[in-house]
């Protein structure tokens, strides 16, 4: 049941983020989402693990969507508040996503490829549907869909990872996968 709740609950903030851009309200999304986390943080066992994987997210998203829009391949027509820095809602929705990894996408675990998998056609995906919306402009979009597969291919395994050693929801045991990446990080 945890597991829906969260997913309807990033449905719900991820929508207010496009539909919020795209009509001249940028400030709408991020709204949502501080709900969205505030809620989640409450229910979790362990707050601080989460809140570090949120922020933890939050830059990663910000540095990526910042090359992103450097490269000219993609604009964003609202919300920017920092000029050359990926506007504030979609960094928003990075803490989001973040709130799913420890619950509803936690299932991401079961190995590395998946993650690198999911990551090269779920996040081209999701920015194709929010430029459908209006909330993005894909100005190359062949340029900008590749370079969003190799950002999440590389950003969701990364995430996954940072997520197993924040996790404030329960204590499981880690895939196999994740102790050996862990270990050889450490010791390489």
């Amino acid at each position: 049941m945890k597991a829906i709740i969260n997913f309807v609950a990033f449905q719900l903030g991820w929508f207010s983020c496009v539909l919020g851009a795209a009509h001249g309200r940028p400030w709408v999304g991020p709204l949502a989402v501080t709900i969205v986390v505030a809620i989640h943080l409450l229910l979790m066992r362990r707050p601080g693990p989460e809140l570090r994987l949120i922020f933890s997210a939050m830059a990663i998203g910000l540095l990526a969507d910042s090359l992103l829009l450097a490269s000219g391949w993609v604009a964003y027509p609202n919300g920017e508040w920092i000029p050359g820095l990926a506007p504030y809602w979609i960094v928003a929705m990075w803490a989001l996503f973040a709130t799913t990894l420890n619950v509803s996408m936690r299932w991401l675990r079961i190995g590395l490829h998946i993650s690198i998998i999911m990551g090269a056609i779920g996040g081209p995906l999701s920015y194709l549907a929010g430029a459908k919306l209006g909330a993005i402009h894909l100005l190359e979009p062949v340029l900008a869909l590749s370079a969003l597969a190799v950002i999440w291919a590389l950003a969701l395994p990364l995430l996954v990872l940072i997520s197993s050693r924040f996790d404030g929801v329960e204590q499981l045991q880690q895939p196999d996968f994740i102790h050996a990446d862990w270990r050889a990080t450490r010791h390489g």
